[in-house]
């Protein structure tokens, strides 16, 4: 029997070069969106710091008639660049702001499209996990919307409705847990946005809409029938703080962001923020949230920390 006794190592050699040019290459291409190392260097280097907004979560992130983002959250996190500014020693910042989604706004920061997120997200111990947290800016519970006449006030009254939620919030977690542990039988139906979710409730195409309750108060201010609905008398959930979303890597950044935000809630600015944003009349429309400060919130600002949770 004759055998080819040839040996295939030439081959395997240049395979190996090729693969080790290739991974070369892969190495040393620019990846897009990665998220920077330092983002105080990238914004020392750069001059520019990306924002996430939210295009409707009055009052505290959207975009005015004329285009302009604005909100609670949005001149909170501009005032704390200012003063990011002056500690890196910057003339200047240009700000860029990036509209994000409940769904989308981890995975925005995680790749370096957004520098920090200021909207009205929840920091919990779950979302702690994969994102970083500034000290509370504000604190809300869950509860839902619903029409008036349809009488549901509690959390009893929406078993065997259909109740809409918004994907990626902690509020549709909240109410599947609610659902499974007193099999209330409830129709959940996740939805993008959370105009979509309060139309649905206005049609009455979902019975109720659950949220944190602070947004949806806005939501019916700001409704052109605000008399046809009301809140749940019952939440859902403890109280949560909101913070300022940062990468979770970027410590020096998450503390450069905190430092500042002592600054402002010991000079008193906090104050003067919150009273134009929830106790006087917000133009466009006009819109009163005739909110005090509720006495968690005051707490946070008098001892600014991390969530004990």
């Amino acid at each position: 029997m004759n055998r080819d006794t040839r040996r295939p190592a030439p081959i395997s050699i240049l395979n190996l070069a090729a693969i080790t040019v290739l991974s070369i290459l892969t190495a040393t291409a620019p990846s897009h969106a990665q998220a920077p190392i330092s983002t105080l260097e990238q914004i020392a280097d750069t001059g520019i710091v990306r924002i996430g907004y939210s295009a409707e979560d009055f009052p505290f992130s959207y975009r005015g008639p004329d285009g302009s983002i604005t909100g609670y959250s949005t001149e909170l996190c501009l005032d704390v660049i200012e003063i990011i500014k002056a500690k890196l020693k910057l003339t200047s910042i240009k700000v860029e702001f990036v509209e994000r989604t409940p769904r989308n706004r981890v995975a925005l920061l995680r790749n370096g499209d957004l520098d920090i997120e200021c909207v009205a997200s929840t920091n919990n111990a779950e979302r702690r996990k994969s994102i970083g947290f500034s000290y509370p800016h504000f604190v809300t519970g869950t509860q839902f919307v619903s029409l008036r006449k349809n009488n549901l006030k509690t959390i009893a009254d929406l078993a065997g409705h259909t109740v809409a939620a918004t994907s990626g919030t902690t509020n549709i977690g909240q109410l599947n847990a609610i659902n499974r542990q007193r099999a209330l039988h409830i129709a959940v139906m996740p939805v993008e946005a959370h105009k979509d979710a309060f139309q649905l409730v206005t049609e009455g195409r979902a019975a109720a809409f659950v949220m944190d309750g602070i947004l949806l108060a806005a939501m019916v201010a700001k409704s052109e029938h605000p008399e046809n609905y009301v809140l749940s008398s019952e939440a859902l959930g403890w109280p949560e703080p909101y913070g300022l979303m940062v990468r979770l890597e970027d410590t020096a950044f998450r503390d450069a962001v905190n430092a500042a935000l002592v600054e402002i809630y010991a000079s008193g600015r906090i104050e003067v923020l919150y009273n134009k944003w929830f106790n006087t009349p917000v133009p466009p429309a006009g819109i009163n949230m005739r909110m005090p400060m509720s006495a968690e919130l005051r707490a946070a600002f008098a001892k600014p920390a991390d969530p004990s949770e």
